[in-house]
């Protein structure tokens, strides 16, 4: 990657467009305030924290796990949007990362990721005409394409050869074509289109279903199944062609499926909320919590918020809120409090029942977060913090 761009990000001046930054901060660079080692008590509320040594047990643990099972990995870059971690991913050992559209691909591209893989239909002619472009200029780019009509549009805009990934869905999946034979289709017009190369198969189990239960889990070993037979059937022009799948929640079964592919293909996961995984969402669903092969993972991100009231017993009101917070799959789970619970989220405010009554008005609670694709938009600027001595070491910067 580009170490001058990631080191610039250092040298950005801290100031009132940082939230969760210390007035006291305004005006030094980011280097700068960490190397005052702030610590965590002076940060303002609301607050969302990085752990330093989670983030490391994920990295490492998680590369360790692909490496014994032959997977490559290139994980879905929307978790974070933070270049710095995408370096700390690429150095141990992902073969690239995953994005979702265009903007993301300029992000990476921008950061000198050297291998991008867009997880998504691109249907716009000038979007589509700068990925070609930087395919050209040296970015491995990989697209996934689900339909004629969308092959169409690809050739018809690039200017340079670009590899093609055939996505296989599901019935009501989001993308994918819908049907093996369908996917032969899309696939036989990439092979026709003189600017397309045939790259691999890919698809996302995750929208089979949504449970852990054993059928569940059948259901998504059966789509996989169909993906395996779906790249048996194909001539590829690419000499390791990709077989991709693998979310963050039922990678287990990719690995398990798909495994035996790797001595012919590149069997690469795309999960990206491994490197921070959760309290709520993941702590549910990832293999190692439902008894499935994986990796043990930890909780990155921690909220912190502020009592601004005690209106009624048992009630307080903290100064988070949907700006701060993410509430898509799960509320913020109150840590260290036994009994209570956070059951309502407005904009800016966090309610929290089952206070106990020696909370009082400016106290802090500490917040368990759910799912990290939502967490880290909402911070421009999440702070690393050591967990034994509690102070900043490192700034992650985000670009949504």
């Amino acid at each position: 990657m580009d170490d001058a761009r990631l080191d610039a990000l250092r040298d950005e001046i801290l100031d009132w467009r940082h939230k969760g930054v210390p007035v006291s901060a305004h005006g030094m660079t980011v280097a700068e305030w960490i190397a005052s080692g702030p610590p965590t008590p002076t940060l303002p509320t609301p607050l969302v924290t990085a752990s330093a040594q989670a983030l490391d047990h994920n990295l490492r643990t998680m590369a360790a796990w692909c490496a014994e099972r032959g997977l490559a990995l290139a994980p879905h870059g929307k978790a974070t949007m933070a270049p710095q971690l995408w370096r700390r991913q690429l150095d141990a050992g992902a073969v690239g990362i995953t994005v979702a559209n265009s903007f993301q691909a300029g992000v990476a591209v921008a950061f000198g990721v050297p291998r991008v893989l867009i997880a998504n239909q691109i249907a716009d002619p000038a979007a589509l005409a700068a990925l070609s472009v930087w395919a050209q200029q040296g970015t491995a780019i990989g697209l996934f394409s689900d339909s004629v009509p969308t092959i169409d549009r690809v050739s018809a805009a690039a200017v340079a050869t670009i590899d093609v990934i055939v996505e296989l869905g599901t019935p009501g999946g989001r993308a994918g074509a819908r049907s093996v034979e369908d996917a032969l289709a899309v696939a036989a017009r990439v092979a026709a289109a003189p600017n397309l190369r045939l790259a691999g198969v890919a698809g996302y189990e995750g929208s089979v279903t949504g449970g852990t239960d054993a059928a569940a889990l059948a259901a998504v070993d059966d789509y996989l199944g169909d993906l395996a037979t779906l790249y048996a059937a194909l001539d590829f022009e690419v000499d390791r062609p990709v077989v991709s799948a693998g979310g963050s929640a039922y990678f287990d079964r990719v690995a398990a499926v798909l495994g035996p592919l790797a001595g012919e293909a590149e069997v690469l996961l795309r999960s990206g909320s491994y490197l921070v995984h959760d309290h709520g969402f993941y702590a549910r669903m990832t293999p190692a919590a439902r008894g499935g092969d994986g990796p043990e993972l930890v909780p990155v991100l921690e909220g912190r918020s502020q009592v601004l009231s005690r209106p009624e017993p048992g009630l307080a009101i903290l100064d988070g809120g949907r700006r701060d917070f993410p509430y898509d799959q799960d509320l913020p789970i109150p840590l260290g409090r036994n009994g209570a619970a956070c059951p309502q989220i407005s904009d800016q405010h966090l309610f929290l029942t089952g206070a106990p009554d020696e909370l009082a008005v400016g106290d802090t609670v500490r917040l368990g977060l759910s799912h990290p694709c939502t967490s880290f938009d909402k911070w421009r600027l999440i702070p690393v913090v050591d967990d034994e001595t509690r102070r900043v070491v490192d700034a992650i910067r985000t670009f949504f």
